[in-house]
């Protein structure tokens, strides 16, 4: 039954607007992407940042309760992967990372008319279900 996942809306930003989007997220160029994610209480997230929080956190706390510590620390050091992840960013609704279909479903058909525009040049949605997300291969999971 499908109501058992939640979701996560992505998007990918063009390059400069990326750079604006982590730097300072009330830049005047965002104003467009700004208002739909107000009217949905969502904020995005740079993956690469979150991605570069976890390895921080981990290095901090200890690696052994991090079982993706190794495979994303491997993630955020190879260049291509790391220009790739610049660009991509999480939507949070609420400031939860996964939400339920309804908001994700909504945010994405609000989100969708920027799509090839200056803003956003990639829209994708998640699930929470494993057998459809990719897992870190096994030398590289704790």
């Amino acid at each position: 039954m499908s109501s058992q996942w939640q979701y996560q809306v992505r998007i990918e930003l063009a390059d400069e607007i990326a750079e604006r989007a982590r730097r300072n997220p009330h830049d005047g160029a965002l104003k467009p992407l700004a208002d739909i994610l107000s009217a949905h209480h969502a904020t995005i997230k740079c993956q690469f940042d979150a991605f570069a929080d976890y390895v921080a956190e981990a290095e901090r706390r200890g690696t052994g309760n991090y079982p993706l510590y190794a495979w994303t620390k491997a993630t955020i050091e190879q260049p291509e992967k790391k220009a790739k992840y610049l660009k991509s960013f999480a939507v949070y609704v609420d400031g939860q990372e996964v939400y339920d279909r309804k908001a994700a479903d909504a945010l994405e058909a609000e989100l969708r008319p920027l799509v090839g525009g200056a803003l956003i040049t990639r829209l994708s949605k998640h699930d929470t279900n494993p057998a459809n997300n990719p897992q870190p291969p096994a030398h590289l999971r704790q």
